[in-house]
């Protein structure tokens, strides 16, 4: 790992208020951050009091580096990390009195051109958030069946276009790069498409993260077992960036018989905040609670 990486790592926590008001802290309280990322929101839970708990998570060996360094000063009195997929942690007997997770592709891994996840730089593509296992972009692009493609584009990445765009693709690889496939992507759709809000590849770049990550099964497997992490009263904060996210948040915290939905519509991000950081526009927060044990009858 390069060491200007984990230096460069400096994300922007969205949503912090809101999540700190939202868990309401204990002094003595014990949390996990199932996405640590650059640490900002672990930070912010640590800095409510000296006798708090937490244990950070990530899939991501830069974002755990960079967490590290940033709180240097809780570890290892307060603090403790754990790299991996968050769907794959298990607590043994330690229960939390609150979980977030702030979901999705970071700031920094978009703005490190060799991740892959981005087209603004030309990079290989890879899109791996844990780079030691798993397939790459490059692996779905350049071997699977167009149909497969196309199904994959339309499914995650919510691509209208996704036919043209798996027909183009299958026509033109391989692709080594980034900005190869984006061009291609840009090429397959009509050119009133091309210039409007977004990137025409946006999408297609949207999908292919989620299959390289498996991030909606993670996420579907993820929020099954972390109601049992809870202590009774417990809550639960997820923020995701897209509607499929967000739809699975939704239903499995309606769906969970120990969970008791606190936000009946996610909480988005405040003006100021939008206009500081433009990428919380799309943020949703949601949080549920671990319903309290009855009393014992005589």
């Amino acid at each position: 790992m390069k060491a200007q990486e984990a230096t460069s790592f400096n994300h922007y926590s969205v949503l912090s208020r809101e999540l700190i008001v939202g868990l309401e802290i204990l002094a003595e309280g014990q949390y996990l951050d199932a996405t640590v990322g650059g640490g900002g929101h672990s930070e912010l839970i640590l800095n409510q009091g000296k006798n708090i708990k937490l244990l950070a998570i990530d899939r991501d060996q830069i974002a755990i580096a960079a967490a590290k360094s940033r709180l240097a000063d809780y570890y290892p009195q307060q603090i403790d990390f754990w790299q991996g997929n968050f769907a794959d942690y298990q607590p043994g007997d330690l229960l939390f009195d609150g979980i977030i997770a702030d979901l999705g592709v970071s700031s920094p891994q978009l703005d490190i051109p060799e991740r892959g996840f981005s087209f603004r730089h030309t990079a290989p593509l890879d899109m791996r958030m844990d780079r030691s296992k798993g397939i790459t972009a490059a692996e779905i692009v350049n071997h699977w069946k167009e149909v497969s493609l196309a199904d994959l584009i339309y499914e995650y990445g919510e691509e209208r276009f996704s036919r043209r765009i798996a027909k183009k693709i299958v026509q033109q690889r391989p692709f080594l790069t980034t900005i190869d496939l984006a061009n291609a992507i840009a090429s397959a759709v009509p050119g009133k498409y091309r210039h409007g809000r977004i990137h025409p590849a946006t999408r297609t770049f949207q999908a292919l993260r989620i299959e390289v990550n498996q991030e909606l099964i993670s996420l579907e497997k993820f929020i099954a077992n972390a109601p049992t992490w809870l202590k009774p009263g417990g809550k639960i904060g997820i923020i995701s960036f897209h509607s499929l996210e967000d739809r699975i948040v939704k239903h499995r915290f309606r769906d969970n018989e120990l969970l008791e939905v606190i936000t009946k519509k996610p909480i988005t991000a405040q003006r100021d905040e939008q206009r500081e950081n433009p990428r919380s526009r799309s943020a949703k927060l949601r949080f549920a609670s671990r319903k309290m044990e009855r009393g014992k009858i005589d």
